[in-house]
């Protein structure tokens, strides 16, 4: 039988493992990657839900092979926002 630590060590486990089950939760999960911003991967999966998931890929490649840019994910949303007409999500 476990005691309270090893079960909560097992529940810390598998929140650390990664659980993709769609195709725009995988996208999303490298866009964030790519953009270095882990702390907003939700976000990105959002978008790879209701938009377009080449695009999204093509312009987070464009935007991680520039070296000059502090804040990846601001400048990906600000290409996406102007050049794509993305607007505020629905809620």
């Amino acid at each position: 039988m476990l005691d309270t630590k090893d079960f909560l060590k097992t529940i810390k486990e598998r929140a650390e493992k990664s659980k993709v089950y769609q195709k725009h939760q995988l996208i999303g999960l490298i866009i964030a990657e790519l953009l270095s911003d882990e702390k907003h991967k939700s976000l990105y999966i959002k978008l790879a839900k209701e938009q377009n998931p080449d695009i999204l890929l093509s312009i987070a490649k464009d935007v991680s092979e520039r070296k000059q840019i502090k804040n990846k994910g601001a400048y990906f949303m600000k290409i996406l926002s102007k050049e794509h007409r993305i607007t505020k999500f629905k809620k």
